[in-house]
């Protein structure tokens, strides 16, 4: 299996499919909520959302592919996400125009951190084995088991790597997964060990391009394959909806990254977290 070359076109559709990704997780949480608790503004080729207080919906993502910045629509957003009391965070992918971090530095933006982007081409090798955990899509019957599970994980990170940039609690995770459960062409899984529940992941799809999310084992049942019986199922879910290439965001160095390399995944780039906080209340 050839490994995807990480071109600046690569970028630009990936990019894309997480603006797509995180307009419709959005739009669920209008769904549940009311079209008032939610804010969305396209800005240079990609989008700005809130979703609420301390969402990890609250981003900009997809800037600098094709589109130059209007500063005047970022002086828009930063104003908008200030009365609503949060930062501006910009996911920024080092394939784009170069000249959007200095400005963005500028501005007042300060680097908090990275995130990586691998990819891998569909439709992959299995990478399942004999013993690995046994995986099913996760009805609505098990959604509270599902929610459980997958928030249990993130609670209980990787520790090897570089610290993630961001931490949130579990009532605002647990709120997160209930709203985006619904956003358009997201499938969750959930593996079980010995006939106990285990781990749980979710799965994007969109434009060809299956996004991997959400995956989680439960810390007593680390290390036993679950985490490779999750992404054997779901790789083998998207090249049957057609997908041509899994795409996956960890941590620098964590265990996670370890593991896609080592079933195929290579590293295309990475993404600059760049924040703007809201100023002090006077």
């Amino acid at each position: 299996m050839t490994a995807p070359f990480a071109s600046t076109e690569l970028a630009a559709r990936i990019e894309r499919a997480e603006c797509d990704l995180v307009r419709a997780c959005a739009e669920s949480v209008a769904r549940r909520r009311g079209e008032d608790a939610i804010w969305l503004r396209p800005i240079g080729g990609g989008l700005a959302a809130f979703a609420g207080n301390d969402s990890p919906i609250n981003k900009v993502a997809g800037l600098g592919f094709g589109e130059g910045i209007d500063v005047a629509a970022l002086a828009e957003v930063e104003r908008e996400l200030a009365a609503r009391g949060a930062a501006v965070q910009i996911e920024l992918s080092t394939l784009a125009d170069p000249e959007i971090a200095p400005m963005l530095c500028g501005r007042g933006y300060v680097l908090r951190g990275f995130e990586n982007v691998l990819a891998c081409s569909l439709p992959a090798a299995s990478t399942n084995r004999p013993g690995a955990a046994i995986v099913a899509a996760s009805p609505d019957a098990e959604f509270e088991t599902w929610i459980e599970l997958v928030v249990d994980g993130f609670a209980n990170p990787d520790v090897e790597g570089v610290p993630s940039h961001e931490s949130f609690p579990r009532d605002v995770m647990t709120a997160t997964l209930c709203d985006v459960a619904g956003a358009a062409g997201f499938r969750r899984y959930l593996a079980r060990l010995d006939g106990l529940p285990a781990g749980g992941a979710s799965m994007s799809v969109r434009s060809g391009l299956a996004q991997m999310a959400g995956a989680a084992t439960v810390p007593a049942r680390r290390r036993r394959g679950v985490q490779t019986a999750l992404l054997a199922a779901r790789l083998l879910d998207a090249a049957a909806a057609g997908c041509d290439l899994a795409v996956v965001t960890t941590a620098p160095g964590s265990k996670s990254q370890q593991n896609m390399q080592r079933h195929g995944f290579a590293l295309l780039y990475a993404r600059a977290v760049l924040v703007k906080a809201p100023p002090a209340a006077p």
